[in-house]
């Protein structure tokens, strides 16, 4: 493994352990894909430093136990929006 992707895995490793953020918010952050991130934290990162992976695997399991809830949430939030600018739409037609 190339020392690049060795000190990538392990920032990532220790950036997700400190913010807790999603695999999709960290691939922002970092530039990478979410692909990347999850290969470099689950597979990765045990060989390098397995404390360290023992922590990530943990908060990675949170999110997989709330993504549903996250996925409710954000369609929750979008049909909040659209349905405020087709009500907008309407009051335009009105005036």
């Amino acid at each position: 493994m190339h020392d690049y992707i060795k000190e990538r895995t392990m920032k990532i490793g220790y950036y997700i352990v400190e913010t807790r953020n999603t695999v999709r918010k960290i691939a922002k952050e970092f530039g990478v894909s979410k692909s990347t991130v999850h290969k470099d934290l689950t597979e990765r990162l045990p060989e390098i430093n397995p404390e360290l992976a023992n922590e990530v695997k943990e908060i990675l399991e949170y999110h997989k136990s709330v993504r549903h809830l996250r996925g409710g949430e954000a369609t929750k939030i979008k049909y909040k929006r659209k349905g405020k600018s087709i009500k907008l739409e309407e009051a335009e037609e009105l005036a």
